[in-house]
């Protein structure tokens, strides 16, 4: 087969390390890519939403199957694109339809599936503009903190969570009222808020059948000790150590089951990843979000335990027979540290140079933002690289990752050096 990755981050050359190990892969291709893809595939200056160009990408080099990594592709519907044009619609995507993947691009419509479904959540209700005072007046019934999330797409960023009623006001007021996430804000969605530790779920589906992934936790803020701005993932730890048997067993029965089975109700054509992002709340499973693809940093502890052939399992997933699929895990735990450059993830300088990588021997690097410039390897985004490490014990692999981290070198560089502390 030959296959096309869409995507640029530490996501997608996870999916390429990965695929390229297959024997069933013939010519393994990544748009846009980046300096880590560009070791093991071939990288293509195409946009991840450019669908015209993708398409003749696709026609050119015969490309049989397509993997979407980021969100944004899928809910401006490049699945369907492929869909209704004979030219390729032969061809396999890897990824929910449009109306599937609002489950990511709507906060409300994910509400409204997750309450439909009577699936564990927390309460919420929705605002516009329009409706900024009755916002006020709802946020005077919850008790603190305050959860406000921009319905729409934020790049990771459009949640916040506040202490004080009159701060959570004026936020109300500025993503609504003022546009701070733009587009992504013209609603928001303000929920109560849940206490607990928090967990990532990855389940494949075929759209009738699923197989559940090991489970993994991610940390999302800049600062040690969960504090500072969210980034998009700061490091994540596979397995997680508190999901017990009977835990996963909830997860799976209370929340994964009518999951897919609400896609089915609901008519949402689903072939693709679902990313469940959960709290465990006492000794129960609660839903926080869906994402309609994998996440990033948990693909980078999530895959490497992967065991089987991936181009097998995505061709399972394609042609509708995930169930004769043996899912096998590595028994070992995965952790994943994320380099990032400073002032990530506000303003930062691009274009420094990386050094030390080929000295990495005791752990996989991932390239995020990270570009070929002039034959060297340089930072091109916020999260530059994410080192992942095996151990026996989670605490042994995370040790590994922070020794490896060592060897790594560019200018401003910063990452955390307490991931796994919580557990």
């Amino acid at each position: 087969m030959n296959i096309l990755i869409l995507g640029s981050g530490g996501r997608e050359h996870t999916f390429a390390w990965k695929i390229a190990q297959s024997p069933k892969c013939d010519k393994l291709f990544v748009a846009p890519g980046n300096s880590g893809t560009d070791g093991v595939a071939t990288n293509v200056n195409i946009g991840v939403t450019d669908f015209p160009a993708i398409k003749a990408l696709v026609l050119k080099e015969n490309i049989d199957l397509v993997v979407v990594g980021p969100e944004d592709p899928l809910v401006q519907g490049v699945h369907d694109y492929f869909l209704n044009d004979a030219a390729i619609k032969h061809v396999s995507v890897i990824g929910p339809q449009k109306k599937a993947a609002e489950l990511e691009g709507s906060k409300e419509f994910a509400k409204e599936f997750l309450f439909r479904h009577n699936i564990p959540t927390a309460a919420y209700q929705s605002f516009t503009k329009e409706t900024v005072a009755l916002g006020f007046d709802f946020l005077e019934t919850l008790n603190p903190p305050y959860v406000l999330k921009a319905d729409g797409l934020a790049a990771g960023k459009g949640v916040v969570i506040l202490k004080d009623l009159d701060e959570a006001k004026a936020e109300l007021k500025s993503m609504l009222v003022d546009a701070k996430f733009g587009d992504a804000s013209t609603k928001v969605v303000i929920e109560e808020f849940l206490d607990g530790i928090e967990l990532s779920c990855f389940v494949l589906t075929d759209g009738d059948n699923y197989k559940i992934l090991p489970t993994a936790k991610d940390y999302k803020r800049i600062g040690e000790g969960d504090t500072g701005l969210n980034t998009g993932g700061m490091g994540a730890v596979s397995p997680v150590p508190f999901a017990t048997p009977d835990f996963l067993n909830k997860i799976e029965e209370r929340i994964v089951k009518p999951t897919i089975n609400g896609f089915k109700k609901d008519n949402l054509p689903y072939v693709g990843f679902v990313f469940i992002g959960l709290i465990k709340v006492g000794d129960d499973p609660k839903v926080i979000e869906y994402n309609v693809r994998m996440g990033d940093p948990e693909t980078e502890v999530v895959l490497p335990r992967l065991k089987n052939d991936f181009v097998e399992i995505l061709q399972a997933m394609a042609s509708g027979t995930l169930n004769k699929i043996n899912i096998e895990i590595d028994e070992r735990a995965a952790t994943t540290i994320m380099t990032v450059s400073g002032g990530y993830p506000e303003a930062y300088e691009k274009g420094k140079e990386i050094t030390g990588i080929n000295a990495i021997t005791d752990s996989i690097p991932f390239h995020a933002g990270a570009q070929v410039k002039d034959g060297k390897i340089v930072t091109s985004g916020g999260r530059v690289m994410a080192i992942t490490s095996y151990g026996n014990t989670y605490q042994e692999a995370i040790k590994k990752s922070y020794q490896s981290i060592e060897k790594l070198h560019f200018d401003k560089m910063y990452y955390r050096k307490d991931i796994g502390f919580d557990l």
